[in-house]
């Protein structure tokens, strides 16, 4: 049997982690979490996470885009595939996601059965 998916969620807000928590705990992951961009640096680094659920306005010195930019640039963190969370849909705030080279876009609110088909759909293509 393989191991599960490691997925890293990444909000400042504890209550959207702990709902996207409880989303993905149906599925076969294993989950951490961070509150900010430095944080969410530090522990993708560590953890080398599958899969990379990213808010895009978090308090700190970086955003959602800045820590997707760095995850991509990170040799070790290349294959790390990277799903911007946020509640801004519009096509400038997509268009600042893909160039700093996120696989995927989901705007706030979405269901928890989006969120867990995009995750599985995303997995299964790697």
């Amino acid at each position: 049997m393989s191991s599960p998916r490691r997925i890293l969620i990444v909000d400042d807000q504890p209550d959207l982690r702990k709902l996207i928590r409880m989303t993905l705990e149906l599925g076969d992951f294993d989950l951490h979490e961070a509150m900010d961009g430095a944080a969410a640096l530090r522990q993708a680094v560590a953890l080398r996470p599958d899969l990379v659920l990213l808010d895009v306005m978090m308090p700190g010195e970086l955003n959602g885009y800045q820590v997707c930019e760095r995850i991509k640039q990170d040799p070790a963190l290349a294959g790390t595939l990277v799903v911007m969370l946020t509640a801004r849909g519009q096509a400038g705030d997509i268009g600042a996601g893909q160039q700093a080279g996120a696989d995927g876009y989901l705007v706030k609110p979405f269901s928890p059965f989006e969120l867990i088909e995009r995750v599985e759909s995303m997995l299964d293509a790697v």
